[in-house]
């Protein structure tokens, strides 16, 4: 574990445009005016709807983006971008987008359920692309620290979708904690609105034709194989743990990016959690383990990797909360509508929203006071605009705010929290009824080195999930 603190204090400390994690790509590398051919960006779309049209319309409003090829499994999805984009070759299958179009494209843009993050982003990068994955990073643990191990490989630039990383808020939320204002951290609670989407219920059942405009096969990507469901497609996915990773998977990426971002954590030590379910699903034939829960509460132990102690991390979603402070005052927000973080520290505590945004001290009066000043660089380019910019300098010249450096220990940490949820959970085919060998009642201990549970083997089949033939992983 240690050799893994050291090497991400090193990729930080290595870079001279680094303050603590915080990156921002020098003017100069630009230059100004005229945009030369060789400044230009060949930008590859794979998921080309809903937020992978988003993400393509964000780089190419950079004006620095040329579209040159877009991938989807669902024509009805791609059907905006392909407008939008009309010379940009069309393809369903990424592989096949990749071999036929690597000669025009310099970096790709992923945008797809949860479930094939990895393999389309690995498969850019082994053919040198940069790569902007959508949070979060990858599906499963195993995934994460790959993709990881990748960027150290290929040596393309990266950055996952999680835009607050570039925010001013997270480096304000930064400024106020490494001046002492709260005293040393010691316990952290995030929290979320999600899912508002289905979870916790009953597997989709029925026979449906597939539409003519669907690859299904292509969609479920490595899953196993499930015969078609509407209910699925085309946001639902995330409630399903064979595409999907809830709302941890959808909204942590966001919410607890200031609290690894700026605290000396890495990955945690030992998990535990409770899930929300019904009576009957607790404990009846049939439980719902197919579906992520309608809520859950996690928390995470971090070793401090100043080995100072630890540091506790809890997550709250589906609508639970954490306990109000003292310090607020009773008509003022506890985060925003999508959630927030709250900071306590030995001499202090510190509130912010979603994506870091507004911080302040508690109580509130304090934000009146002397504030320390502005130090760290900010990103007023923007997350996708860096990214276009690291990109055209080069890998090794411009930087990003969440290469997978950060991004992969990050998203593996977070999933540690899934892998808690999965095991309170798990159903022992072989037992009649409910199994109670795990169900929360005892701390997960994780061995980060190994990527293992050590006190209760039947989690560590959520650490590197079954994937169909064909959709191997391989460095």
């Amino acid at each position: 574990m240690a050799r893994h603190s050291s090497s991400r204090r090193k990729f930080i400390q290595n870079s001279s445009l680094a303050a603590a994690g915080f990156y921002i790509v020098p003017r100069h590398v630009l230059g100004k005016g005229y945009i030369a051919p060789s400044d230009t960006l060949n930008v590859a779309g794979i998921g080309a709807g809903g937020k992978g049209q988003g993400d393509l319309a964000e780089f190419f409003k950079t004006k620095k983006v040329n579209i040159v090829a877009l991938c989807d499994v669902d024509d009805r999805a791609a059907a905006t971008s392909r407008n939008s984009f009309p010379k940009a070759g069309y393809y369903k299958d990424f592989r096949e987008m990749l071999e036929k179009e690597k000669k025009n494209i310099d970096a790709v843009s992923i945008s797809t359920p949860d479930n094939t993050h990895a393999n389309a982003t690995l498969a850019a990068m082994q053919l040198g692309k940069h790569v902007y994955t959508q949070k979060p990073l990858t599906h499963d643990i195993y995934e994460a620290r790959l993709l990881t191990d990748a960027a150290k490989r290929y040596k393309v630039v990266t950055q996952m979708g999680n835009q607050g990383g570039s925010g001013d808020g997270v480096r304000r939320t930064k400024e106020f904690i490494d001046a002492g204002l709260i005293g040393d951290v010691h316990t952290v609670h995030a929290w979320t609105n999600r899912p508002v989407w289905p979870q916790g219920i009953a597997t989709p059942t029925g026979k449906f034709d597939i539409p003519k405009e669907l690859n299904w096969d292509l969609w479920l990507g490595p899953a196993k194989y499930i015969d078609y469901n509407p209910a699925y497609l085309p946001f639902n996915w995330r409630g399903w743990w064979a595409f999907g990773t809830g709302a941890l998977g959808d909204m942590a990426c966001h919410i607890m990016d200031p609290i690894y971002r700026i605290l000396p954590i890495l990955y945690p030590s030992s998990v535990e959690c409770s899930v929300a379910n019904t009576w009957k699903d607790m404990w009846v034939e049939g439980s719902f383990t197919d579906s992520c829960p309608p809520s859950s509460i996690i928390h995470l132990s971090y070793p401090r990797t100043d080995d100072k102690g630890t540091i506790k991390v809890s997550w709250h979603d589906g609508g639970l909360l954490p306990e109000r402070p003292d310090e607020l005052l009773p008509e003022e927000a506890f985060g925003n509508w999508d959630g927030g973080v709250l900071f306590i520290g030995t001499k202090g505590k510190l509130l912010a929203d979603c994506y870091g945004d507004n911080p302040r001290l508690l109580p509130t009066v304090k934000m009146k006071e002397t504030l320390p000043p502005i130090t760290l660089p900010r990103v007023p380019e923007g997350h996708y605009a860096q990214w276009v910019n690291a990109c055209i300098a080069g890998h090794g010249k411009g930087v990003t705010s969440s290469p997978f450096e950060y991004a992969g220990p990050f998203t593996e940490s977070i999933l540690i929290g899934n892998l808690a949820i999965r095991s309170w959970m798990y159903k022992n085919p072989n037992l009649k009824g409910w199994n109670d060998k795990y169900l929360g009642r005892k701390t997960l201990l994780w061995d980060a080195k190994n990527m293992r549970i050590t006190n209760f083997e039947e989690a560590n089949q959520y650490v590197k999930r079954e994937r169909r033939q064909g959709w191997e992983l391989s460095l």
